[in-house]
């Protein structure tokens, strides 16, 4: 047995080289000719040997990675709605401004859609682990969810009749298009 650049090799039986692990036992290899590492922790397969895993990716996922700040909001010990208190918050906010709506307090209703949103941001970015709240990325979130509040608030805001703000550059776009 050589040592070749600080990694023992041997020789196969066509006289090539093969590496060989710290063991002492020849290095598996998959396929495409990557390294094969066994998983010391994974269960063994039905033939009793352990399940090997390759560096390489594979060419189809079979799950999905949780999100950033995706786990409990809540210890494992607490019932399932105090885990997830984060998005059932802005769900109970959203759901009484859509009733809100629906009751004819229009202006009211939908900036609270719009606020329970606004919130939903803040939670994602000052909270450490949020839930389902957690939907994407921390940065996309946020973002999602802060443009989405902002924008129906302001929409909220410049409702007819009596609008709470007006934005001038607003009327005269509609004068040149809609109006005569």
């Amino acid at each position: 047995m050589a040592e070749a650049s600080g990694s023992p090799v041997a020789e196969d039986a066509s006289g090539g080289p093969v590496a060989v692990a710290a063991s002492g036992s020849p290095v598996e290899r998959d396929a495409h000719g990557e390294p094969v590492v066994l998983d010391a922790v994974s269960a063994p397969d039905a033939d009793g040997k352990p399940r090997r895993t390759t560096r390489r990716f594979p060419s189809f996922t079979r799950d999905t990675a949780r999100p950033e700040g995706g786990g409990r909001a809540a210890s494992s010990d607490a019932p399932a709605p105090a885990r997830q208190w984060p998005i059932l918050t802005v769900l109970t906010a959203v759901g009484l401004g859509l009733l809100l709506t629906a009751l004819d307090v229009v202006r009211f209703g939908t900036i609270l859609i719009g606020v329970a949103l606004l919130a939903g941001a803040a939670m994602r970015w000052v909270l450490p682990d949020v839930g389902m709240l957690a939907v994407r990325s921390r940065f996309t979130d946020m973002v999602t969810y802060g443009v989405l509040g902002v924008a129906i608030v302001l929409l909220a805001m410049m409702a007819q009749p009596h609008p709470l703000l007006e934005i001038p550059f607003l009327d005269d776009t509609l004068h040149f298009t809609i109006r005569t």
